[in-house]
């Protein structure tokens, strides 16, 4: 799955990487935290407290998917302290032992992650991974150019909007989406489940201009598409280009994904590893980084922290039966075939 926060620049900034030597290092401890993550995903100021606080200096080194995060993984890369992959992800390192469990007496901080999101998280008792920042799969329309619209994932079915409309370009997503428009988990793996999840995804396709997963959020902001699916954050900060868009939770539930930290086998710094992921779950630390990325962190005690704003959106904070219906994306295992082979017929339909 594409990364939510993926953008053009850092997909150069990558792939202009070595293969396994990181870089980005600007502190001057004689210790050193290297961290496989995300582009743009961790304000300086946390970055510079943590240096700062322990004497070392935080490294990092990024990757633009989940699947290249495996590969480089599975391959051997070492050098890597933590990672921060999303949940299934974290399920695919765990199955493939390639993870160290936490040791929960070094993380006291954890006290503070959201029960509720706890409650559905594929790793519910933090044994490998502790989440991190977490977002909602929304649509988006642009209010003067789409009469009578709802929250509905029923809205990618409207013909008056063919040509106007654009799907992520990724299987999870999209079969995810139909299968919570169906009322089903979008973690399914009932094969007629996702064969009649296939043919409302079929049936989608016919309206959009482009699969996109990139350009979508430029797209709308410019008025080329009218209704879009993507992802919250970057929605979120389109918007702040086009009051015209609404960006919606459909009804139906959605994808809620997290990226979790972990500890690879091999890390050298394990227990300053252990003391950052603490660092990001003190609740000044986390009210004050997830404001600067743009997405929520589930941690409770740093909610009260937050701007009036930013605790007050309703894509980032749902309404408590809203976010029930919300799921994050699973690791489908030996399933992932059947998925594979129902998306195939999707995009050659």
């Amino acid at each position: 799955m594409n990364r939510r926060h993926f953008i053009a620049a850092s997909a150069l900034a990558a792939a202009s990487l070595p293969s396994c030597k990181p870089k980005g290092s600007t502190g001057d401890g004689d210790k050193k935290l290297t961290i496989f993550t995300w582009a743009d995903y961790l304000s300086e100021e946390a970055k510079e407290s943590f240096e700062k606080a322990h004497g070392c200096t935080v490294v990092i080194d990024t990757f633009d998917s989940n699947e290249a995060m495996l590969a480089k993984i599975e391959s051997g890369a070492s050098g890597y302290d933590l990672l921060v992959p999303s949940s299934y992800a974290v399920q695919a390192l765990k199955r493939k032992d390639l993870l160290v469990p936490l040791d929960h007496a070094k993380i006291p901080n954890i006290k503070h992650v959201d029960a509720a999101y706890l409650g559905k998280a594929l790793d519910a008792k933090m044994e490998m991974s502790v989440p991190y920042l977490m977002a909602p799969t929304c649509l988006c329309y642009l209010a003067s150019k789409v009469p009578n619209p709802t929250d509905s994932w029923a809205m990618l079915d409207r013909t008056d909007l063919k040509g106007r409309v654009t799907l992520l370009d990724d299987m999870r997503e999209v079969l995810g989406a139909a299968l919570k428009f169906l009322g089903h988990s979008l973690n399914s793996t009932d094969p007629a489940q996702l064969a009649a999840a296939r043919d409302v995804a079929i049936r989608w396709k016919q309206n959009i201009a482009k699969w996109e997963s990139e350009q979508y959020k430029s797209g709308i902001a410019s008025g080329e598409f009218y209704l879009v699916q993507g992802y919250g954050s970057d929605l979120l900060q389109a918007h702040q280009e086009n009051a015209d868009m609404h960006v919606v939770v459909p009804a139906e539930g959605t994808a809620f994904s997290c990226d979790d930290m972990c500890i690879p086998k091999g890390a050298k710094e394990i227990d300053l590893a252990h003391a950052f992921i603490n660092h990001l779950h003190d609740p000044a630390v986390a009210a004050s980084n997830m404001e600067e990325i743009g997405a929520r962190s589930p941690n409770s005690a740093a909610y009260e922290n937050l701007s009036e704003d930013f605790r007050g959106s309703e894509i980032l904070f749902p309404a408590d039966a809203l976010f029930a219906k919300c799921e994050p994306i699973g690791d489908l295992g030996d399933s992932l075939s059947l998925w594979t082979s129902e998306w195939d017929k999707v995009k050659t339909a």
